[in-house]
C-alpha cells in the first residue's frame, strides 16, 4: 500500500489501481472514502470485507457529473433541478437505478445512492468511472479524520491511499429523490 500526499500528481496513479481492481483511500468533501470501480465485483466485495459491512447495506456512487447520473439512474426534470442546486456537495441523492448498476452495490435495492462531492479529487478520481465512495472506517464506528490513524488502520488492506483537502467530518446528507415529497434520511 502506497500513501500518497502530491494529489495531482498521484490521481491517475490511483485511477490506474482502481482500473486494475485495486481499493483506494480518498478524501472527498466529507470524510475520507473507500472506493472501487463499481464494475469490479471483487474489489466491491473487498469494500465490504475491508469494512466489515454486512452485505445487505448497499454502498453509495460517487461520480463526477449529471451526465454519469443519468447514465446509472432514472432522472425526471423535477429530480434534475434539485441535483443541479445541491451537487456537487455534501449530499447523496437516490434514485431508481439503471440495470447496469450491480446487484452488490445496491443489495437488491431499486435505488441507488449517488453523490458529485465538492471536491476536485473526487470529480477527477471518478471522471468516467463511477467508483463507491463510502467512509473509510469500520462499519458501527466512528469514521476518522486524520490520514495517518486510517492508513494505520488498514495498511494491509488498501491499495493505495491519498491524502488531500480538508474535510467536514460530517457524513452526506442522504435525500430520497424516488418520491415525492422527497425525503432528507440522515442529517
Amino acid at each position: 500500500m502506497l500513501v500518497c500526499q502530491s494529489i495531482e500528481k498521484n490521481i491517475k496513479k490511483a485511477r490506474k489501481i482502481l482500473k486494475n481492481g485495486g481499493v483506494i483511500i480518498y478524501p472527498t468533501d466529507t470524510l475520507y472514502g473507500l472506493g472501487a470501480d463499481i464494475f469490479n465485483r471483487e474489489a466491491v466485495e473487498r469494500i465490504f470485507r475491508i469494512k466489515e459491512r454486512d452485505f445487505k447495506k448497499p454502498l453509495s456512487i460517487m461520480v463526477s457529473s449529471l451526465k454519469q447520473i443519468k447514465n446509472l439512474a432514472w432522472v425526471n426534470q423535477k429530480q434534475e433541478k434539485l441535483i443541479k442546486t445541491i451537487l456537487p456537495g455534501p449530499f447523496t441523492v437516490l434514485l431508481k437505478k439503471k440495470k447496469k448498476i450491480p446487484y452488490n452495490i445496491t443489495a437488491g435495492s431499486e435505488k441507488v445512492g449517488l453523490r458529485i462531492p465538492a471536491s476536485k479529487i473526487c470529480r477527477q478520481l471518478s471522471k468516467d468511472m463511477p467508483i463507491t465512495t463510502t467512509s473509510a472506517n469500520v462499519s458501527g464506528f466512528q469514521p476518522d479524520l486524520n490520514i495517518n490513524k486510517i492508513a494505520k488502520k488498514f495498511k494491509n488492506q488498501t491499495d493505495f491511499i491519498l491524502k488531500g483537502e480538508r474535510l467536514s467530518g460530517q457524513p452526506s446528507i442522504i435525500i430520497d429523490l424516488t418520491e415525492e415529497p422527497f425525503t432528507i434520511f440522515r442529517f
